[in-house]
């Protein structure tokens, strides 16, 4: 593990005394994902200077590690000559993720000064979605024809290997018209005879991707079945490009980070992931503000309940200690079903099939944690103020508060499941603010009921 401050500083110090060569033999001891973690805590202009002085090769291979404002950043600093050098040894489907992130026209310019056939490509990944099997797959697969036989196949790899830079994780059969017609492990491919034909030893039944899969489906199909890389085909079952694993994990990194900031009340919707943390202070405001607006209603309408029992409130003042008390367990537990049953939805280990179920035990849950803490604090409120009615009327509040609770945060996700809305935005804000008002609706009828006996 590097000392990163260190290494920046010596960077700085470097760079400021325009020792382009030390500057070289500083960077070309570090791995390139480290390499983009230094370069991520430089000033722009420090930045593009160690950018320069990376070898090309290394500079490209070091770009696939930066977040995407970053990756553009340094690309329109370069300029297009420059950065097309860069790009072009970049993987395609890395550069079609980058130019996703440009302006168009800023995109048609670095595709113009790409080799055609690379251009070709690009242009191709581009015009799938980018959340889709088509906009993560890699063009550059391995094919090999049902006819040939395993000498002919290994001499084959060992040539185009000379030529181009492609992952080998398994070998594609296909038919002239590029047919997906099976798949050839490299285990099978060096432990059978040479003189075997392919058809022999390919698998048919294949498990593969389709252009237009989202990629919440397909991180849940890597997850499912635990390959290496997958095939992607379109709808005439033509082979396109296949994703790899590491693409995959990449995926649920980008969903998990989703459900993450969606469960805290801050939206993806209109800024990206890497501006929320590296982009403006603008757009950071932006990606928060929307739901601590819909907080702050919901708080208005907890504020107006608590409003509508100012009576109850004059006659017996010691009552408002205990709202933060029932406010907080109830949102917690709340929080805690609502984890738990987003989770399960997106792992795919809870369905809506199962919903009764999942609804049914997380209310025992909650019904049980609920007689466990009311207990602790009817007892507490009964020694400490010295009311047992004041106590009783506390402990059953929040009993009834968490049972409810938890009803809640179980319940919203299967609805918008559901709905086909992504059950992560019902976390944080939303589930919080409902309970709130419930709980005091509930606290407060409670003491108005029994107003007289605690009295």
């Amino acid at each position: 593990m590097f000392n990163l401050e260190n290494i920046v500083d010596r960077i700085k110090e470097t760079t400021e005394s325009n020792n382009i060569n030390a500057l070289k033999e500083i960077l070309d001891s570090y791995h390139c994902a480290d390499l983009a973690e230094i370069l991520q805590v430089l000033k722009p202009e420090e930045r593009i200077i160690a950018f320069k002085a990376i070898d090309e090769d290394k500079a490209a291979e070091m770009l696939e590690y930066a977040p995407a404002q970053m990756q553009v950043e340094i690309l329109s600093e370069l300029g297009e000559e420059q950065a097309a050098k860069i790009i072009v040894k970049m993987p395609h489907d890395d550069v079609a993720d980058v130019f996703a992130e440009m302006e168009q026209d800023e995109t048609e310019n670095y595709l113009n000064k790409l080799p055609t056939k690379v251009s070709t490509e690009i242009r191709e990944l581009l015009a799938y979605k980018e959340d889709t099997a088509g906009g993560i797959m890699t063009p550059h697969v391995l094919t090999v024809n049902k006819d040939m036989k395993i000498e002919d196949v290994l001499s084959f790899i060992k040539n185009q290997a000379e030529k181009n830079d492609f992952e080998l994780y398994y070998l594609y059969v296909t038919d002239h018209q590029k047919h997906l017609l099976g798949v050839v492990s490299l285990r099978a491919l060096l432990t059978k005879p040479y003189k075997t034909k392919i058809e022999e030893i390919m698998t048919s039944d294949i498990v593969k991707l389709h252009i237009d899969d989202p990629q919440d489906a397909v991180a849940d199909i890597f997850m499912k079945y635990q390959y290496s890389a997958l095939p992607v085909v379109d709808l005439y079952n033509r082979l396109k490009g296949m994703i790899t694993w590491d693409d995959a994990q990449d995926i649920v990194e980008e969903e998990t980070t989703e459900e993450i900031y969606q469960t805290s009340g801050i939206s993806t919707d209109l800024v990206d992931e890497d501006e929320i943390i590296f982009g403006s202070t603008i757009a950071a405001i932006r990606a928060r503000c929307p739901w601590l607006f819909i907080t702050l209603i919901g708080e208005f309408v907890a504020v107006n309940v608590a409003n509508s029992f100012e009576g109850t409130l004059n006659a017996l003042p010691i009552i408002a200690i205990f709202m933060p008390l029932l406010a907080g367990l109830g949102g917690n537990i709340g929080t805690q079903s609502i984890t738990l049953i987003t989770r399960g939805l997106s792992t795919g280990q809870v369905t809506l099939n199962a919903a009764l179920f999942h609804i049914w035990k997380e209310v025992k849950v909650g019904f049980l944690i609920g007689i466990l803490f009311g207990t602790l604090v009817s007892i507490v409120t009964w020694r400490w103020q010295n009311n047992f009615n004041l106590g009783i009327v506390v402990g059953i509040a929040m009993v009834v508060n968490m049972t409810m609770a938890t009803l809640l945060g179980t319940l919203t996700p299967f609805i918008l499941k559901k709905l086909n809305v992504d059950p992560a935005i019902a976390s944080g804000p939303v589930i919080a603010t409902t309970i709130d008002v419930l709980g005091l609706i509930i606290y407060f009828s409670l003491v108005s009921i029994y107003m007289l006996r605690i009295i």
